[in-house]
C-alpha cells in the first residue's frame, strides 16, 4: 500500500476519532464545552493523543529510534534542570532576584540556565578542556565512547577528527569562540545602529535623510550573500592571517546588523521625539548627548531589547554558517559551524553507530540550544517591560 493511502487513511481515522469523542462529550456529560465544540478542535485532540501514542511506540519499542529517544531523555532533563533552578533562585538570593524568580515562567529559567552555562564554558573553556584547541594527536579519527574494543580511546571521549584534534575539547573552545565573537558583534552592531538611528530621529534633515537612503541600499542585497562577498573579498585582503580575516568579519557583520538596528531605533526614535518631555528638555537647553541618552534611550528599551535577541541570534546563525561556508571563523580556531562541516560525513554511519553519527549534530544542538535559550529569556523580558500581565 502506497505511503499515500496510509496518509490518507490515518487522516480519516483521525477525522473520525474525533468526532465519535466529541458526540460521546456531547452524550454523556452534555457539557457546553463538549455541545459548542468545533470539529477541528476535537480533530486536534484526536491528533494529540496518536502522536502521544507514535512517541510512546518509538521511544518503547522501535530499537532504530536512537536519537527520538535521545531527543526525549534530553527534554525531560532540561525541563527537570530548568525548574529545580528556578526553585533554586526562589530561595537563594536577594529579596529583588527571589522575587523575580517567583514570577519567572519554566521558559526563561531554562534560557537564563542555559546562558550562563554557555557563559561559564566560554570563560573558563582553558581550564574546562582536557587538551588545547589546535593540539594534534596520532591517533586519527578515533570513534566516541571511549571502549577501545569499539575503536575509541578512553582519553577522548568524544574521539579525534580527521587530522587528531580531540573533539570535546573543540566542542568547549567552540563556545568561547563562536558565542564571544557573536556578542561582541552584535554589540557593535548596536553602538553603530544605534547611535545613528537616534540621531537621525533627533535631528533630522539632511542626515536622516543620507542615513536612511545608505541604509535603503544596504539592506535591498541579502545579508548572508553580501557578507559572503564582502569575506570572499576580505580573505584576500587578509592572507594567511586567521586573525585579520576574524576582525574583518566582525566589522562586516556589524555593519550589515546595525541597518537594522538603525531602522528600528530611528522608528522607535522618532516616536519619542514628539512627546511633550522632550521638548521640555529642548527647552531647558540640554544637549543632544542628554536627549538621546537620558531621554530617548530608557523610552526604547523594550523594543531595543527585543532585537538585541533577535540580532544575537541572527548573528550566532550567520557566523556559524559563514564558518560551514569555509569564510568564517578560521582553523585552527575552533568553531561550531565548521565542526558541523567537517564531521557532517560522520551521519552516514547513524546504523552502525549512533554516538558516531551524533557528533555534527552536537555542535549543531548548541547552536541551536543557544538560539532558544536567547529567545526565551527575551520574550519573558519583554512581556514584563511592556506591563502585560498573565
Amino acid at each position: 500500500m502506497s505511503t499515500l493511502i496510509w496518509i490518507v487513511l490515518v487522516f480519516a481515522a483521525l477525522v473520525a476519532a474525533g468526532w465519535v469523542f466529541r458526540f460521546a462529550g456531547q452524550t454523556v456529560t452534555g457539557r457546553p464545552y463538549f455541545r459548542d465544540m468545533e470539529m477541528t478542535t476535537a480533530f486536534g485532540y484526536a491528533l494529540g493523543v496518536f502522536t502521544i501514542g507514535v512517541g510512546v511506540w518509538l521511544y518503547f519499542f522501535v530499537e532504530q529510534a536512537v536519537f527520538f529517544r535521545w531527543a526525549v531523555q534530553g527534554f525531560v532533563i532540561f525541563a527537570l534542570a530548568a525548574w529545580l533552578f528556578r526553585l533554586l533562585g526562589r530561595h537563594v538570593g536577594t529579596e529583588g532576584t527571589r522575587k523575580l524568580f517567583r514570577h519567572m515562567p519554566l521558559t526563561a529559567s531554562f534560557g537564563i540556565l542555559m546562558i550562563l552555562i554557555y557563559a561559564i564554558v566560554a570563560i573558563f573553556a582553558q581550564w574546562l578542556a582536557p587538551y588545547g584547541q589546535e593540539e594534534v594527536f596520532a591517533q586519527v579519527n578515533v570513534l566516541p565512547g571511549g571502549d577501545p574494543a569499539a575503536g575509541g580511546d578512553p582519553a577522548h571521549p568524544l574521539g579525534t577528527d580527521q587530522i587528531g584534534r580531540d573533539l570535546l575539547s573543540r566542542l568547549i573552545y567552540g563556545a568561547q569562540n563562536t558565542v564571544g565573537i557573536a556578542f561582541a558583534t552584535t554589540c557593535l552592531a548596536f553602538l553603530l545602529g544605534g547611535s545613528l538611528g537616534f540621531l537621525a530621529a533627533t535631528i533630522g534633515g539632511w542626515l536622516d535623510n543620507l542615513l536612511s537612503r545608505a541604509v535603503d541600499v544596504l539592506m535591498a542585497i541579502p545579508s548572508l550573500i553580501f557578507a559572503l562577498l564582502l569575506m570572499t573579498i576580505a580573505s584576500a585582503w587578509a592572507g594567511s592571517q586567521s586573525g585579520m580575516l576574524t576582525f574583518y568579519m566582525v566589522i562586516i557583520i556589524a555593519v550589515i546588523d546595525s541597518t537594522r538596528v538603525y531602522r528600528l531605533s530611528r522608528a522607535v526614535g522618532g516616536n519619542i521625539v514628539v512627546m511633550d518631555y522632550i521638548e521640555a528638555a529642548k527647552l531647558r537647553g540640554e544637549g543632544l548627548g542628554y536627549l538621546i541618552f537620558r531621554e530617548i534611550l530608557p523610552n526604547a528599551y523594550a523594543p531595543l531589547l527585543a532585537e538585541f535577541g533577535l540580532r544575537f541570534c541572527f548573528v550566532f546563525l550567520t557566523i556559524a554558517s559563514l564558518s560551514f561556508l569555509g569564510v568564517g571563523i578560521q582553523p585552527p580556531l575552533a568553531d561550531w559551524g565548521t565542526m558541523v562541516r567537517d564531521l557532517s560525513q560522520f551521519i552516514n554511519f547513524a546504523a552502525f553507530s549512533p554516538l558516531t553519527a551524533a557528533l555534527p549534530l552536537m555542535a549543531a544542538g548548541a547552536i541551536a540550544l543557544l538560539t532558544v535559550a536567547v529567545n526565551f529569556v527575551v520574550d519573558w523580558m519583554l512581556h514584563r517591560s511592556s506591563g502585560l500581565k498573565e
